[in-house]
């Protein structure tokens, strides 16, 4: 199974809202998925984005690949605090 870290579209006509999810490739965009580990709102300026980055990090540790768009909003995120 080929699981990808992926975009699915929410929100009303002409206002997208994206939720960042892990997913199989094989399911369509606004299908099934099997955890929901984040938010981007790109109507503010500049875009929000909301992540569970312990969530993100675990999936790409076991193999999952995000796509470029969720890879590049991640590196503009700021780094996570060291604990």
């Amino acid at each position: 199974m080929a699981v990808k870290i992926r975009l699915t579209r929410i929100g009303a006509k002409k206002r997208p809202i994206y939720r960042i999810i892990v997913a199989d490739s094989r399911y369509p965009r606004d299908g099934r998925c099997i955890e929901y580990i984040g938010q981007y709102d790109p109507s503010f300026n500049p875009p929000r984005v909301n992540l569970k980055r312990e969530r993100y990090d675990y999936w790409v540790g076991t193999g999952a690949q995000p796509t470029t768009v969720v890879r590049n909003l991640v590196k503009k995120l700021p780094a996570p605090a060291a604990q």
